[in-house]
């Protein structure tokens, strides 16, 4: 958490403080005239906002399912027993069973797969996701193929 301020013309205070809420998880606004009498100062309580894509954003540039597939069987084939495998192993997988659940002809045993896979995947990163578990695979899947894996 942390607090923005703005001084602006009266006029802007409306159009500014809406545009902050955008950006931002806001808190309550408090407004102050300026030192100088003409304009106003605007507090804002706020955090960084919570992006949850579409699934169809988030898995945009992601490669064919049957691709992570393969490379999910390759990367426990070649690992010994009992490893712990890095997170992008378990995004990759989380990320695959969510798109195979929202997939034509997919059903309860799918959804019940991937939201297994992504509560994984908050635990793992000890995450406080006040979202459903799978939104926050897209979050993060995004996220990493944004960065370049």
């Amino acid at each position: 958490m942390f607090e923005i301020r703005v001084i602006c013309d009266p006029a802007d205070s409306d159009r500014v403080t809406a545009a902050l809420e955008t950006a931002f998880k806001a808190g309550r606004v408090t407004v102050h005239p300026a030192r100088d009498g003409n304009r106003v100062r605007l507090y804002l309580d706020a955090d960084h906002a919570d992006v949850w894509p579409e699934p169809e954003q988030a898995y945009a540039d992601a490669p064919s399912i049957h691709s992570e597939i393969d490379w999910i069987t390759h990367a426990l084939g070649t690992a010994a027993c009992y490893t712990k495998l890095e997170r992008g192993f378990y995004l990759r997988k989380a990320a695959v069973l969510d798109r195979i659940a929202l997939a034509d002809g997919a059903d309860y045993r799918d959804d019940d797969t991937a939201h297994i896979a992504a509560k994984f995947l908050v635990v793992l990163d000890d995450a406080d996701a006040d979202c459903d578990p799978r939104a926050y695979v897209r979050q993060q899947y995004a996220h990493w193929a944004a960065n370049g894996q």
